[in-house]
This record gives structure tokens, sequence and C-alpha cells, in this order.
């Protein structure tokens, strides 16, 4: 075995003894409630189908009429022969949904993220964010070359001291409007106040609150009563409630057409195929003629949160579909996940690097497809892993 081989063995042999050894499950089945996993049928909560779409007839429907027009490729990036009637017709209904003169459409929410903080800040600028951020935010900083640093979670105190030490060029807050791991909303009206206050811009990736906050399923910024003035910038994928794949970045005019030529993630990469955008605009319709749909995931939300209370289960401050079970070490985690799908619940076990140290979790994620049934079921089986400590803990 050659260094490189023994160094990456030695890697993965520390990763199993940390118990944060990741296993990729072979799903042989469509986006729902109930899911396959190698052979085995099981209720999902670990999804981001946040609106139970990803597998909705008329977003399948959408999704097959465009590729017998369009094909399955779009051959190109945006700016050579990729940019089809499509993801045009796309981007104009994201924009007038958000309420923002323009948006552009990534093929991942990553290169967007990367895509729109590289172009925006550079040497001599700053970019500050919170510590809970997810990966590609947190990346995007460390590869812009701006002063980079990070502020205390959702701590107005700690953004005002960094904001009050950018003193040089320009600065860009950027933070998730609901936090991955977490579940919680970002304090956006006092951020948006500070910022303001101090001439820099706020970008927000609502990854996780677009399609389900908000009486239209806005997001984050409809739910607390922001505009395009108090979010200049503002990022939502397509592949979490909307159900299928991709990302935007959406703003003024100005801010789009400079993205087309400076976010390299976007210049240089092929443009999602034109039927992944046929079917989101489908879904973003259904975001809107469906309300229901958030209607009952608040109601689950509600369900699952007195039930988890009454169990004794330690949940973080979140009234989102994300509801994470805090556990503590790693094994423990890991063992409460295998304990749920020995009685046929499948939840992931979110261990460090992606959550900190002595935070191990169960990431619940509930859905419009689950049924209060569902809910309970997961309830019964927390309660019965929780009655016997030998099955809670390994």
């Amino acid at each position: 075995m050659n260094p490189f081989e023994q160094h990456l063995a030695a890697v993965l042999d520390e990763r199993r003894a940390l118990s944060r050894y990741r296993v990729r499950p072979h799903i042989e089945s469509p986006q729902g409630p109930d899911l396959v996993v190698d052979g085995k049928v099981y209720t999902a909560f670990c999804s981001n189908d946040y609106l139970g779409l990803a597998n909705h007839p008329d977003v399948v429907s959408a999704m097959a009429q465009s590729v017998g027009q369009w094909g399955v490729g779009s051959g190109a990036s945006h700016l050579v022969c990729g940019h089809s009637a499509e993801h045009h017709a796309l981007e104009q209904e994201l924009a007038a949904f958000c309420g923002r003169e323009r948006a552009l459409v990534f093929s991942t929410g990553f290169m967007a993220n990367l895509g729109a903080v590289t172009a925006l800040v550079g040497r001599g600028d700053h970019i500050l964010q919170d510590k809970l951020n997810h990966a590609s935010l947190l990346d995007a900083g460390l590869l812009s070359g701006a002063r980079f640093s990070r502020f205390l979670h959702s701590d107005l105190n700690s953004l005002r001291a960094r904001l009050a030490k950018a003193d040089t060029g320009r600065t860009l807050v950027a933070v998730d409007g609901v936090f991955s791991m977490d579940g919680d909303i970002a304090p956006l009206q006092e951020q948006a106040a500070l910022v303001r206050e101090h001439n820099a811009w706020l970008m927000v990736d609502d990854a996780h609150g677009f399609g389900c906050l908000g009486q239209g399923g806005r997001g984050t910024t409809e739910l607390l009563g922001l505009d395009a003035q108090d979010v200049p910038v503002l990022m939502g994928t397509l592949g979490k409630a909307l159900g299928t794949f991709g990302a935007f970045i959406a703003g003024s005019d100005t801010l789009i057409e400079a993205l087309i030529q400076l976010a390299r993630p976007y210049i240089y990469t092929t443009a999602l195929p034109p039927a992944v955008a046929a079917a989101s605009r489908r879904s973003l319709q259904l975001v809107t003629d469906e309300p229901w749909r958030r209607q009952r995931l608040a109601e689950l939300i509600a369900q699952f949160r007195a039930g988890a209370q009454v169990l004794g289960l330690r949940l973080m401050p979140s009234e989102t579909a994300i509801q994470p079970i805090i556990v503590g070490a790693d094994a423990d985690a890991l063992e409460m996940s295998f304990q749920l799908r020995q009685r046929g619940f499948w939840v992931s076990a979110i261990r460090p690097p992606t959550v900190a140290e002595g935070s191990a979790r169960l990431r619940v994620t509930l859905t419009a497809s689950h049924t209060h049934q569902h809910v309970e079921g997961l309830l019964q089986a927390l309660a019965d892993i929780l009655s016997d400590p030998s099955k809670a803990s390994s």
C-alpha cells in the first residue's frame, strides 16, 4: 500500500473508531413517507421533501413531457447554448414569486452560494457569517479571498461587533434563514437593521424556508415581513420544498447581471436539464395552489413537538419541519437510529463535524406527505426505546 493509500486508510479507521463513518443507504423507491431501503420498507423521517412534491404526479408529468420536447440534457452552460426557454420562464416565475426584479438559476445550492459570495466580495472586503451557516456558505467565504469572520449563532451583539470592525471595503453578511441542523429561524429583522446601519449587504440562504414558511410559502422573508431592500441577496433551493433539483439567487436586475458576468460556478457549469426546470415550474405553481400542504406540515410539527416534550426528549427551539432530538454522544445517536430502524422508522443520526462536539442528534424532518398516524408511530417507537435504557445506548 502506497503512502497515500495508507493515509486514507488511517483516516477511515479513525472515522470508524469515532462512530463517524458514513454509509450511503441504497434507496429503491421514490421519495415519500414510505421508503424502501436495501429491500426493506421504512417510514422515513429524514427527507427534505417538505411539501411532498418530489413524486407528485403533476410534477412527474411536467418533467416527462419536457423530456419529450427538449431531451434529457441541456448540452452546455447557460452562456453558450444551454439556456432554454424553460430555464428563462422558471427564472421569471421565481422572481415574481419572491418579489424580486430577477432570479438566476444555478445547478445546485452549493454552487449558488459559492457563485454569489465569490462574485460579490474579494480581497480587501469582508464576509461575516453565522457560525452555524451551511457548509456551502462557509466554504464560499473562505474561497472568496475576503476577510472572513464568524459571529456567534444568531447573536446580535456578536454581529454588531464584527460589523464595527469591518471598516474597509465592502461587507457582506450571510446567514441561513432556517438552520439546517437546528431548525431555528435567524433573527432577520434585527440583522437587516444592523446591516443597513453599517452600509453592508445581507444575503439569506433560505434553502429550508422557501416553500414552507410564510402565508404564500415565500419563506423566512415573507414570514418576517422583509423585502428586497432588507435582503438584497436571496438564495433558495428547488430540491427541498419544491421536490426537484437546483437553486437560484433572486435580487435586483443589477445583481443578477453581475452574477451572470462574475459567478464562476454559473459561467463554467452545464445548465440544468430543461426538463428539471419544467418540473420546478409546476412545483412552484403547486406551492401557490395548494396551501393546505403548509397547513398540514404545521399541524404535524405541533403534534411531534407536543409528543416529544411529553417523552422528555431534548428538542431544539424549532418551529420548522426540522426537529432535531439532541442525544449527545455519537455512538448513542447511532444506536438510537439503529433501534428506530428495527421498529420500521428511518431517521438519520447527525454527528460531528456536521454538528458541534457532544451534540450528536437524530434529525427528524416532517413533510406534508406524512400523516398524524405516521407521527404517532414514530413517537411510540421513541417511547419504546426510552422505556428500556439498554436499547437507547450502546
